[in-house]
């Protein structure tokens, strides 16, 4: 068979299609390619940090995937007919897979990660607030962008969202929620015994939360800051000698 009778197939991961002729439709099919990002994200912040709950919600995220994919067979629902979009819409994976991000992000933020206070109640609210804003404005954007570039229609939009805040919420709960709040549950005691495990111990898993409320990063930048500052004396020093 030569190369021309090969069947091909479009892999529309990063293809989308706008109007050419809108600077608004430009920038939102731009934003509909951006949860593209958080799959390498996950995996560097993973390898970095060893954190088990990036390590979690990493896993949560393929999960919520696979989902969808479900979902999408066994409804079978089409996209709109000026779409140009391939397989089911129903439920847009764009915005569940956005939700599920969204939620389980904003859980953490809201039940363990403390920020460093910035020296007043009121600026740390607005801090923190702001925060929240922007990564719920990103899932929102990101599931406008999907009606408006016609590859959903308004309930697969919402529903896709729907399915991944519950999703989110559902999985924060079990993995890090219940087994912090009550250790001696069977989902503590899981937890446990998986961050005592050799394998944790074998990949330098850990968290880091479970000490520091911000999760240790202000503890390593004072750590850091002191050994810079003791280090940069050390070396004055030894240019006067």
């Amino acid at each position: 068979m030569s190369n021309d009778q090969i069947p091909r197939a479009s892999l529309d991961v990063s293809h989308v299609l706008y109007d050419a002729n809108s600077h608004v439709s430009l920038a939102l099919a731009l934003i509909t390619l951006s949860p593209i990002l958080i799959m390498p994200a996950y995996a560097s912040a993973a390898l970095l940090t060893r954190e088990l709950v990036i390590i979690e919600m990493w896993l949560g995220q393929f999960a919520c995937e696979g989902a969808n994919w479900i979902l999408k067979r066994m409804i079978k629902q089409e996209r709109p007919l000026e779409s140009a979009g391939q397989g089911y819409g129903f439920p847009s994976s764009h915005s569940q897979y956005m939700g599920y991000f969204a939620t389980f992000l904003c859980c953490h933020f809201i039940f363990r990660h403390r920020f460093r206070s910035l020296g007043h109640p009121f600026i740390d609210f607005i801090r923190t607030s702001a925060v929240h804003v922007i990564i719920i404005t990103w899932a929102g954007l990101v599931c406008y962008s999907r009606y408006h570039l016609t590859y959903h229609t308004v309930p697969q939009v919402m529903w896709g969202a729907t399915f991944g805040v519950i999703l989110g919420a559902a999985y924060y709960a079990v993995c890090e929620l219940l087994p912090t709040a009550y250790p001696n549950s069977i989902f503590g005691q899981y937890r446990r015994a998986l961050l005592d495990s050799v394998v944790a111990s074998w990949f330098l898993i850990r968290d880091s939360w479970e000490v520091w409320p911000d999760g240790g990063y202000d503890q390593q930048w004072q750590s850091w800051k002191i050994q810079s500052v003791a280090q940069n004396q050390t070396r004055l020093k030894e240019k006067t000698k």
